[in-house]
C-alpha cells in the first residue's frame, strides 16, 4: 500500500518543494562563483580553515595515475584511512578502510578488499568515475575518523554524521544520519541510511525515518532513537554558521561529525541539500526560511545568528558555546 498526500496539505505543512528550492533558494542566494569551493573537498577544506572550522586531517591527494604505484608504500603505516574523489557528490567512490587482515583491507562492514581493489578505485577516480559532469577528478586520503563511542553505538558498520541546512547563516533545521547494514555503512539517506530530526533548540532527536518510513528503535541495533540528544550542539550549530562567511553561499547543507579525539569535524558541504531532511524532522523547511527572509536586521556573527536560531526552536538558556574534546565533555549523550 502506497500513502499519498495531497499537494495542499504539503503546503500547509510548510513543505520545500525541489523547484522551489531549485528557483527561490540555490538559484537566488548562492553565486555559481562560489560553487568550485564546496564542490570540491579540497579546496572545502582550505577555506574553511581559514575560519576555524576543523576537518579530518588531510594525508595525501592521488593527482596522476602514476603516483597510483606508489600507495602501499604511503599508507605502510595506517591502520585506517579514508578515500575521497575531490568532486564526488551523494558519497560515491568513498572508500572507508578501518583496518588490516594481512595484505588485506577492511572495510567497515568487515569485507575485506585487496592492494589491487584500491588501486583499481583510485584509478577510477582519476578517470572522473564518481565527479560532477564526469570531469578528471584527483583522490583525497583522510586520516580516518573514529566517532565517539557514545554516538557511534547508534550507527552500524560506519561512522554517523550530522546534516545542518544554513541559510543566510543561520541554522535552520538539522538531523542525524546513521549507517545501516543496508546503507553499507554510510550515512546516506537514499542508500537505506536512518535519518533522525534533531531540534535545533538542543539537539534532542524528534522524529526518525528509514525509507522515507517513520521508525522508532534502529533496525540494525534495536536502540530507541528518541533517546538520542546530541551533547555540544551549541558549538557544531556555530561550525555550521561559520561556514557561511567561509564560502559566501546563501543556501547550503553542512556536514558534520565528531571524532573521538579531535571533536567536531567538517565532512563536506553541499550547495544543493536534500529535502529529505523535512522528513527525518516531520517539519517543512517553508515557514523558517521566509521567517529569516524577513528579518529586517540580520545577525552579523555566527554566535549571534546562532542565538536567534536556538531561541526560534525554543531554547531558554544558551551558553557560550565551547569546543570540548569528546575525552573531556562526552560529544553525545542518551
Amino acid at each position: 500500500m502506497l500513502d499519498w498526500i495531497r499537494p495542499r496539505a504539503l503546503n500547509q505543512l510548510g513543505m520545500l518543494s525541489m523547484n522551489k528550492r531549485n528557483i527561490d533558494y540555490i538559484a537566488r542566494y548562492n553565486d555559481r562563483r562560489a560553487y568550485p569551493l564546496v564542490d570540491n573537498k579540497l579546496q572545502t577544506k582550505l577555506v574553511v580553515d581559514e575560519y576555524e572550522v576543523a576537518s579530518p586531517e588531510l594525508l595525501q591527494v592521488v593527482s596522476e595515475q602514476h603516483e597510483i604505484g606508489h600507495f602501499r608504500e604511503r599508507v605502510a603505516a595506517l591502520d585506517g584511512f579514508a578515500i575521497k574523489p575531490a568532486k564526488g557528490s551523494g558519497g560515491k567512490g568513498i572508500l572507508v578502510i578501518t583496518g588490516r587482515e594481512g595484505d588485506d583491507f577492511v572495510k567497515p562492514s568487515g569485507a575485506r578488499v585487496s592492494l589491487a581493489d584500491i588501486e583499481r578505485h583510485l584509478s577510477n577516480i582519476l578517470a572522473g568515475l564518481y565527479s560532477l559532469g564526469g570531469s578528471p577528478d584527483v583522490a583525497v586520503i583522510e586520516a580516518l575518523v573514529r566517532c565517539d563511542p557514545r554516538l557511534a553505538r547508534y550507527s552500524h558498520e560506519g561512522v554517523p554524521d550530522i546534516r545542518i541546512v544554513v541559510f543566510k547563516g543561520y541554522p535552520v533545521m538539522a538531523m542525524l544520519r546513521l549507517a545501516t547494514h543496508a546503507s553499507d555503512g554510510k550515512a546516506n539517506l537514499h542508500q537505506g541510511a536512518v535519518g533522525v530530526g534533531l531540534n535545533l533548540a538542543n539537539g534532542q532527536a524528534l522524529n526518525a525515518v528509514q525509507f522515507d518510513r517513520p521508525i522508532e528503535q534502529h533496525p540494525d541495533n534495536g536502540l530507541n532513537l528518541a533517546d538520542i540528544r546530541i551533547d555540544n550542539w551549541h558549538y557544531l550549530l556555530n561550525m555550521s554558521s561559520r561556514c557561511y562567511e567561509a564560502t559566501g553561499l546563501g543556501y547550503m547543507g553542512v556536514d558534520l561529525v565528531v571524532d573521538e579525539t579531535r571533536g567536531p569535524l567538517l565532512l563536506e558541504l553541499n550547495a544543493r541539500p536534500g529535502l529529505a531532511i523535512q522528513i527525518a524532522n516531520g517539519q517543512g523547511l517553508l515557514p523558517r526560511l521566509k521567517a529569516i527572509e524577513g528579518l529586517k536586521r540580520p545577525h552579523l556573527t555566527p554566535e549571534e545568528r546562532v542565538h536567534w536560531a536556538m531561541t526560534q526552536a525554543g531554547a531558554d538558556h544558551i551558553s557560550a558555546p565551547q569546543r570540548s574534546l569528546p575525552e573531556l565533555e562526552p560529544a553525545f549523550q542518551a
